[in-house]
């Protein structure tokens, strides 16, 4: 009797030390937050204006930030979010080969221009993880872009005309993400990219690199990131905006995983 008694006493301590292990072990899968920032150096070149042809502009190269904050949760109905703020600055000094009209303002050939666009963005994504292990990772969902910004040539005189046109879009993208890890090493090579193409406009925002996890504990993860980014902004007539205009160069970042 007291044999079977303490048989049954192990069994409950295996059997609670089992669910404890389990619920360590899934604690993540109940609610995880990602955070993280990145640095982009970029180099620009492209055209804008009223109307096509745009005229071709210099611009200077420039360290932009993104930064972003991610929740995934275990409901399989509901998709995860994620919330990005991308810088997306250019300005440059350029001489006018062609007399062109931008924000009501006419140029005339030979003029010295600065010139400048803002198309900083909010993205808010919501997504579907189709696999996330230890090896592969891929998510896929829509990305609701929010282009607010502008776009300015200013003469460079002392009374020097100044065009500028805004703009204010929301864009619906296609979202993949994905992560291959290779095994004990704390290495990965991830790519991640927005896209959407539509009669003569195009939107895309790709990157890809490798990473480093140089944290992996209980409370945080913490990796290291290292890649390139492009970004390219082919739009045709959106808020009487026409532009085709590259954002390309490589970046580095940071990312949290509570």
């Amino acid at each position: 009797m007291k044999k079977n008694t303490v048989i049954k006493k192990a069994a409950l301590s295996v059997a609670l030390g089992s669910v404890l292990i389990a619920s360590q072990a899934s604690a993540d899968t109940l609610l995880g937050v990602y955070v993280g920032g990145d640095g982009w150096r970029s180099d620009v070149t492209g055209r804008f204006g009223n109307s096509e042809p745009a005229p071709v502009f210099n611009f200077d190269s420039k360290t932009q930030g993104s930064y972003f904050i991610a929740l995934e949760h275990p409901i399989p109905v509901l998709p995860n979010i994620r919330l990005a703020h991308n810088q997306l600055e250019a300005e440059g000094v350029s001489l006018i080969d062609a007399q062109f009209s931008f924000g009501g303002e006419n140029f005339t050939v030979n003029t010295s221009v600065a010139n400048r666009v803002d198309l900083t963005n909010t993205d808010i994504i919501l997504y579907y993880e189709f696999l996330d292990n230890s090896v592969i990772e891929l998510d896929i969902g829509v990305n609701g872009k929010h282009i607010k910004g502008s776009a300015s040539v200013v003469e460079q005189t002392q009374n020097g005309l100044q065009g500028e046109e805004s703009v204010s879009q929301w864009l619906p993208l296609v979202y993949v993400n994905s992560k291959i890890g290779l095994p004990l090493t704390g290495l990965d090579v991830f790519a991640q990219g927005s896209y959407i193409g539509w009669s003569d406009s195009r939107m895309y925002d790709v990157q890809a690199g490798v990473a480093y996890e140089i944290i992996d504990s209980l409370a945080v993860d913490i990796r290291l990131k290292v890649g390139y980014r492009a970004v390219n902004l082919r739009m045709d007539d959106i808020d009487n905006l026409y532009s085709n205009l590259d954002f390309k160069g490589a970046f580095a970042g940071i990312e949290l995983h509570f």
